[in-house]
């Protein structure tokens, strides 16, 4: 079995020393904190046709819509050779069982949500459903983390956690940005991304064969193309009213890459040289900042904001969710034949739901469009710091199932 690499670990330890830090500034200097991260940096003072509404750069906005498209970036390619090269670990009838462990997860946080959302919410701005897709997402790397010390560096059902949870994040945040667009939809600056798609795909992706000749070579193998054309196709998806966190990902469908997949996040992949690995591994250390940066602007926990939409997201998270996964997979591999990963056992699956209950990344992500604002959003926020302690319920049911 592949090994995942060591810089996963990093992130999610640069992830929580933001979310550490982040609270420790709210609970000593709440206006100080508020007011750093909500600083008015530059105002943008576009036409109306452009936006609709004023913008203002701040840290909070740089980073969420800005900085972390580099890490879905990052996520989506992993997800991409999943799925499209060579013993991709979606690939073919593969793909069945992390699909519907998704699914099924979807479909149980979605349900619980709504049904306490119905019976507890308190919150004047809540409308019937506010928020649902909020616990549609996951936290890859700090699932990976808990994972890792539970299986162990290479273990088949770590693999699974991955897809699951990568699954979760891409896909979790695309219907967000459906659901709840920031600003509205205005779909046909999405044509500002096809064309800048379609110019590197023609220009210099495609030239990437194997009887290319050396010009056609060095061409597709030049970065500042894909660099030039991701940066216009963020353009278009924030113009879009979709998340920006979402606008470099069509980029990865046009890169020449390896032709065959080692496995998410293996590290033998730092041994590749096609466009799209040497991308992705030049943005390995920067995404450690990026993601501490991540925390320390949205990772603040307000302990006083606890409020019904707190128990709302930690049912959803811990109840909805792994019941979800646990039906959807048992589903696939009893009655759709499917069948587990090869390594995999009954009671690992128990533990990989268990996780999947952690949720920060992307439902944070999510949270100022999915949510009116104000005393729920904050209530929602403690919820989702408060999901990860779900790692510590995965290793006491590991411990007791390894002694059954």
């Amino acid at each position: 079995m592949y090994r995942v690499s060591p810089f996963v670990r990093h992130f999610g330890l640069a992830l929580l020393a933001g979310i550490g830090m982040a609270t420790l500034w709210l609970t000593l200097s709440a206006s100080s904190y508020y007011d750093a991260v909500e600083w008015r940096l530059v105002e943008l003072p576009l036409p109306e046709w452009l936006a609709p509404f004023p913008l203002a750069l701040t840290p909070v906005a740089i980073v969420s819509e800005g900085l972390m498209a580099l890490f879905l970036f990052f996520v989506g390619k992993e997800l991409w050779e999943a799925v499209r090269l060579k013993r991709g670990a979606l690939s073919g009838r593969r793909g069945g069982l992390p699909l519907a462990a998704m699914l099924g997860g979807w479909i149980g946080a979605v349900l619980v949500w709504l049904i306490c959302g119905a019976l507890f919410e308190t919150a004047v701005e809540a409308g019937t459903g506010a928020g649902w897709p909020l616990p549609l997402g996951s936290d890859v790397v700090l699932c990976y983390l808990v994972g890792r010390m539970i299986f162990g560096n290479g273990h088949p059902a770590l693999h699974l956690l991955l897809l699951i949870t990568i699954a979760n994040d891409i896909f979790g945040l695309i219907v967000v940005g459906l659901a709840y667009p920031a600003s509205g939809l205005r779909l046909i600056w999405l044509g500002l991304t096809v064309v800048a798609i379609a110019a590197v795909w023609f220009g210099f992706g495609r030239l990437a064969r194997a009887n290319a000749s050396e010009r056609d070579h060095r061409r597709a193998f030049a970065l500042w193309p894909y660099v030039l054309g991701g940066g216009v196709s963020w353009l278009g998806v924030v113009l879009a009213g979709l998340p920006g966190a979402l606008g470099l990902l069509p980029l990865v469908l046009v890169m020449p890459h390896a032709d065959r997949a080692f496995g998410l996040f293996a590290e033998a992949e730092e041994f590749l040289h096609d466009p799209l690995n040497r991308l992705a591994h030049l943005l390995v250390k920067p995404l450690a900042v990026v993601l501490f940066l991540f925390g320390l602007t949205q990772g603040g926990v307000d302990f006083l904001a606890f409020g019904p939409t707190t128990g709302t997201v930690l049912a959803a998270l811990w109840l909805g969710k792994p019941a979800g996964v646990l039906l959807g997979a048992w589903g696939a591999a009893r009655l759709l034949g499917f069948g587990l990963p090869q390594g995999v056992r009954p009671g690992d699956l128990v533990v990989i739901a268990v996780i999947c209950g952690m949720g920060f990344t992307v439902p944070v992500l999510a949270l100022d469009s999915a949510l009116p604002g104000g005393s729920m959003a904050e209530a929602a926020r403690m919820g989702l710091v408060l999901s990860l302690l779900a790692g510590f319920a995965a290793f006491v049911i590991a411990r007791f199932l390894r002694r059954a």
